[in-house]
């Protein structure tokens, strides 16, 4: 027999909340129809763990050991209400719609501010004199769904990465040039690399800066073909064979193309990603 749980005047099993807990996730007030962010066992006093729950199916992912999230299913469903499930269901879409459009108001407001500059972050990475957007001391990166922009990613001066609040974020990218084979990236630093890299061989090119590895999967399903030039760590690395596109991944663990061209040299990182271009 299942357990039961009363909750705002409707009735749920336990179970999702049950796996929810396995997982790490510390859920005091069950939501659904929208992804919470949650505390976790790790760290209680943070929100780093997430669910999203429907009635018969969900998911959770704490962000200390979930690369991705992990999901739930019931053999029965557990919302009995439907009509209030419906209701909070079409109110959290409004709602998530609304956060986008207002993510895209402040990002056109934030690039219409922004000024050309050198920053610490690009400093750090190895570009000195490179001039990126700049707003109040961050560092700005446009991002877009095909044409549109939907949001920005703002750095600061330690590398500190944030998206805006409620900003679609999935399927986004940053485009670099439109010059030759596509090659898919998590970051910006690495974009820059790639790009300083392959000017020094001579190759053409077009980077897509995909803002995580599992955003490079979303990216590529948009694209025919192209090269991930992965981080190498499990997460880059299981993105990029999900692709169905060939990869390329420096030999030293943990190491980005930014880092890998650090240690090696422009000319030397460029001769060797240009040869995988070609092969």
């Amino acid at each position: 027999m299942w357990d039961l749980l009363s909750h705002g005047g409707a009735r749920f099993k336990m179970s999702f909340q049950a796996f929810a807990a396995e997982h790490g996730l510390i859920i005091r007030d069950l939501e659904i129809g929208k992804w919470v962010r949650v505390p976790t066992l790790d760290h209680p006093e943070k929100r780093n763990g997430s669910y999203i729950f429907d009635g018969d199916k969900g998911a959770v992912q704490n962000w200390a050991v979930h690369e991705r999230p992990v999901s739930w299913f019931s053999d029965h469903r557990e919302w009995v209400d439907t009509q209030e499930y419906q209701r909070k269901k079409e109110l959290a879409n409004k709602e998530k719609e609304r956060k986008q459009k207002e993510a895209v108001r402040k990002a056109a407001g934030i690039l219409s501010s922004a000024v050309k500059s050198t920053h610490p972050y690009l400093v750090k990475k190895g570009f000195a004199e490179t001039e990126g957007l700049v707003w109040k001391d961050l560092l700005v990166v446009p991002m877009r769904v095909g044409p549109y922009l939907v949001g920005c990613q703002l750095i600061d001066k330690d590398g500190t990465k944030k998206f805006l609040s409620g900003q679609r974020t999935k399927g986004a990218h940053c485009g670099f040039d439109n010059k030759g084979k596509d090659i898919l990236v998590e970051g910006f630093a690495t974009a820059l690399s790639i790009r300083r890299a392959l000017k020094a061989a001579k190759t053409r090119y077009k980077l897509w800066v995909c803002f995580s590895a599992p955003n490079i999967i979303e990216v590529a399903k948009g694209l025919q073909s192209g090269l991930v030039v992965a981080d190498n760590d499990l997460a880059g690395i299981n993105a990029a064979k999900k692709t169905g596109f060939d990869y390329w991944v420096s030999d030293g663990e943990g190491e980005d193309f930014n880092d890998y061209e650090l240690r090696t040299g422009t000319q030397d990182a460029g001769l060797n990603l240009a040869k995988r271009l070609m092969d």
